[in-house]
């Protein structure tokens, strides 16, 4: 019983897998959004396939959910290379990096998400590699030890990072394109729902992708995971197409708010304003009080909340602003004087 609960759930998990993997864009020319990074990048590449060479390294940052591993892989695709996917955590050491970078073949692309996560050691060993394509790899121990130079062919490093500021300045120093990813607007992400309710063979009309594409927060992923949800919702009722009114009838019983607002967004504004009087408040005050980690924070959540203008970063503190008491229905505090 418990080998055929396993299969199911590999079965399942396969499944979704492979969902992913078809709302995923595979060219540039099927990826919605990002016009300014796309219309670079097909100047990059079309250069460096005209002089045969490989691409210059890439850092793509910006919040999570907005298409930097999409984007590399279409990178890849578009070389017509093989990708190569890693995560900086995953990396441990000196030894795991050797392993990934001696698979290499010419002009192929490493990927590498989170690379803000690289130990040090590791990612001293990248700058080698990156600027004159050469590890030095230390065999042996105590008087034995040497070095071995160890030459790799010319590729295509994409880091991709939603903290730049924690990249240290020699590895940033070492991409030769550095793209900023930026949240989607609402009509890029209607053509994105409108193309995953095709795959997903579910039915939507305007108004329906409107709704979710209002309330996905700027972000493809977060645009697609409603949609899912959604299709549920409306399947489940028996209805045939996702409209504005079934829509919004699934998302506000999922607790997104027409501003894109969920539960943690919520509660982090309600509880800035009920035991702080609306800020200023650190970072980590905020986090502790929430009961989420500080990085998840202040990639995740404080973002889109900046974004919207429903926080404000002060030289003391992050502040809830007037939109934010507006949005939420709360009167904002008196001034002193008022």
């Amino acid at each position: 019983m418990d080998q055929d609960d396993i299969t199911s759930d590999q079965v399942l998990n396969q499944q979704e897998a492979n969902i992913e993997k078809t709302l995923r864009p595979q060219s540039l020319q099927q990826y919605i959004g990002q016009s300014k990074v796309k219309n670079q990048l097909q100047v990059y590449i079309q250069a460096a396939q005209k002089r045969e060479e490989a691409l210059d390294h890439v850092l793509l940052y910006g919040p999570p959910g907005l298409g930097k591993t999409t984007l590399a892989l279409v990178i890849a695709n578009e070389l017509q290379v093989k990708l190569h996917s890693t995560t900086g955590p995953s990396i441990e050491k000196a030894g795991d990096l050797v392993a990934i970078l001696s698979e290499l073949q010419p002009g192929d692309v490493l990927f590498i998400d989170e690379i803000h996560r690289l130990p040090k050691n590791v990612e001293e060993i990248l700058y080698s590699a990156m600027e004159d394509f050469y590890i030095d790899i230390v065999v042996g121990q105590g008087a034995d030890a040497h070095a071995i130079h160890y030459p790799l062919p010319p590729f295509t490093l994409i880091g991709a990072t939603t903290r730049a500021g924690q990249l240290s300045a020699p590895l940033r120093s070492r991409f030769g394109i550095i793209e900023h990813m930026a949240y989607y607007d609402e009509n890029e992400l209607m053509l994105i729902v409108k193309r995953s309710a095709q795959v997903l063979d579910i039915a939507i009309d305007d108004t329906g992708a409107q709704e979710l594409a209002r309330r996905s927060r700027g972000t493809p992923r977060v645009a697609n995971r409603l949609l899912k949800r959604v299709r549920d919702f409306v399947q489940v009722a028996g209805q045939e197409k996702i409209t504005a009114q079934n829509a919004a009838s699934a998302l506000d019983q999922l607790q997104v708010d027409n501003a894109g607002l969920d539960q943690v967004d919520r509660k982090l504004l309600l509880m800035m304003i009920n035991l702080y009087q609306g800020g200023p408040l650190g970072l980590k005050t905020m986090a502790v009080n929430i009961g989420e980690e500080q990085e998840t924070v202040e990639a995740v959540y404080e973002p889109y909340l900046l974004q919207r203008g429903f926080l404000k970063r002060t030289p003391r503190g992050r502040v809830v602003t007037a939109k934010a008491y507006q949005h939420l229905g709360i009167n904002p505090p008196q001034k002193n004087g008022e």
